[in-house]
């Protein structure tokens, strides 16, 4: 296997589950030093694989991505542990299915902290502190585009995530930093699993329509990699043609 990430050090969010796991054991059969943040704390045996795949360095951070304080944490154990920043992927996200008319404040200030704010918060750190040339990859969502009921605070956060990418990517260029997103469709994960609305009938998706973590994972590393190397402020829309049709 070629290994387009050896040497470099990477963030990910949400790095303990879904798509954020598939993109850190994929990076870590590349070459990649991890630093997982995640609510949960990792076992040993996650920690063991991912260094069996081919990771040099794995640590992680128990991290409310939504929190100011513990995301400059993060950063700053990064830089000590790891040496360095070089890649940033921004998985972390939730959801709560409810209708605007019964959305208080309070409800809409913590989905846009943890879709939203945590990326925009690193994406500063990264302007300030990443090595030249280094790469974001922000998890947004087709719902950015086009979305269903009982959403709305996610697919605001993810269509505010997807601008953020834009901007980041103008604000890096001096340094040679991009930034991009993938949008991804249906994925065969937990939030996926335990959608009422997909419980109730409320949306349907037929099984060819939902790709997997991997799938996804395979998008993020083409967008961190070299091989991307033109390609910043963009978005990939990874979601099986779905979106196209609806």
């Amino acid at each position: 296997m070629v290994r387009r990430f050896e040497g470099k050090r990477a963030i990910v969010t949400g790095g303990l589950g879904g798509i954020g796991l598939a993109t850190a054991e994929r990076l870590a059969a590349e070459g990649a030093s991890l630093m997982l943040a995640d609510l949960r704390s990792p076992d040993a045996a996650l920690i063991e694989r991912l260094h069996a795949l081919g990771a040099p360095h794995v640590s992680s951070f128990a991290c409310d991505i939504g929190d100011e304080a513990a995301v400059a944490s993060l950063v700053e154990r990064t830089l000590a542990e790891l040496g360095g920043l070089d890649l940033i992927v921004n998985v972390a996200g939730m959801m709560i299915y409810r209708p605007l008319a019964e959305i208080g404040g309070a409800e809409w200030r913590r989905l846009l902290d943890v879709n939203f704010l945590g990326a925009a918060l690193l994406a500063g750190a990264a302007l300030r502190d990443m090595a030249d040339g280094g790469a974001i990859v922000n998890v947004a969502s087709i719902h950015a585009r086009q979305t269903s009921p009982l959403v709305a605070p996610y697919a605001a956060a993810k269509a505010a995530l997807e601008s953020l990418t834009r901007s980041t990517a103008i604000e890096g260029a001096a340094r040679g930093i991009r930034a991009n997103a993938v949008l991804p469709g249906a994925v065969d994960t937990e939030m996926l699993r335990s959608s009422p609305n997909i419980a109730s009938g409320l949306e349907v998706i037929a099984p060819e329509d939902i790709g997997t973590p991997a799938e996804i994972a395979a998008a993020i590393l083409f967008l961190a990699s070299d091989e991307a190397r033109f390609v910043t402020g963009a978005s990939l829309l990874v979601d099986g043609g779905r979106l196209a049709r609806l």
